[in-house]
């Protein structure tokens, strides 16, 4: 807590990004629930086939769940569609 010229505290919120074991801000619930999912298949893959195909289902899904949120949180935390060229909206008040 900060005390303003007032002398009333003030939370700035965080003062650093969040994050955990790389992954930040975000992606944390991707993360979360990608491990979910491969703990589901391991279960499904387990039933179904057997504990060693279970087992290599979840590694499979944690991976491939991982890699494509690093992927994305290259791309930033705030990555948006950037369109190239011009737009022209015609009719946007018809009476």
């Amino acid at each position: 807590m900060a005390i303003n010229e007032n002398g009333y505290p003030i939370y700035k919120g965080l003062q650093k990004p969040l994050e955990f074991m790389g992954i930040r801000g975000r992606f944390l619930t991707l993360a979360a629930g990608a491990i979910g999912v491969s703990f589901v298949g391991f279960i499904v893959f387990s039933i179904a086939l057997g504990k060693l195909a279970g087992f290599i289902a979840m590694l499979v899904l944690a991976v491939a769940g991982l890699v494509t949120i690093y992927v994305k949180q290259s791309g930033g935390l705030h990555n948006k569609k950037r369109h190239r060229g011009f737009f022209i909206y015609n009719n946007l008040f018809k009476r």
